[in-house]
């Protein structure tokens, strides 16, 4: 099974990198995929998901949660400020914090619902104007208003540019979390997850690798 495969080389690539078995923790990118791929990667024994649209992940999730024990959702994709309550209420982590506005509700509904998922800032490393993020020069300080705030930083996401070597790009988030103090890396995706885990990746994020090309 690809699962099987993909966990095969993220422990190889741990070993490679001389990091502890099991220090990168696999997310199976799940959305737009049909709800059996799901489920045969669910009986395969994955627990831990992502979804880009908390709207999809509502509609998919609840159930599967009746059915299996365990399952720890991240939401990888941008979050609109309407749908942070329910983003909060679903998911364990949220890797798409980006901007001042958001980290606000997010600090509002954490002392409303008495608790917060994990989250991880998005820093756009390749400074591109159609993605969300924030400036790597401004990540300093969004880390410090973020955790002024007294919300749950965990670490950084970033996506790289499809047409640039994604190692500066990982190189880049990694130096800007270490200087913050930050232990989380979401980084890393289908063709380049190997590369990301070299260079200090807790969370990758796979998708096409394991349940196919979407429909």
């Amino acid at each position: 099974m690809a699962l099987e495969d993909i966990r095969d080389r993220i422990a190889a690539a741990e070993a490679g990198a001389g990091r502890a078995a099991g220090s990168v923790t696999l997310i199976a990118v799940s959305k737009m995929q049909p709800d059996e791929r799901v489920e045969a990667v669910l009986k395969a024994g994955q627990r831990v998901f992502g979804e880009n649209r908390v709207q999809e992940a509502a509609g998919k999730w609840p159930a599967f949660r009746e059915k299996y024990e365990g399952i720890e959702l991240h939401i990888i994709g941008p979050l609109q400020t309407n749908k942070a309550r329910q983003a909060m209420e679903l998911a364990q982590a949220i890797h798409s914090v980006d901007r001042p506005k958001l980290a606000t509700t997010l600090a509002r509904l954490a002392q409303e619902i008495g608790s917060c998922p994990d989250l991880f800032i998005q820093v756009n490393t390749g400074e591109e104007e159609q993605k969300a993020g924030v400036l790597p020069r401004e990540a300093d300080a969004f880390v410090a208003e973020c955790r002024g705030l007294d919300l749950p930083v965990k670490g950084l996401m970033c996506i790289p540019p499809v047409d640039e070597e994604p190692a500066l790009h990982f190189a880049l988030l990694a130096k800007i979390a270490a200087r913050n103090g930050l232990a989380g890396l979401s980084m890393g995706m289908s063709g380049d997850f190997e590369t990301a885990i070299a260079l200090g990746a807790t969370h990758v994020r796979v998708g096409s690798a394991i349940f196919g090309e979407r429909h």
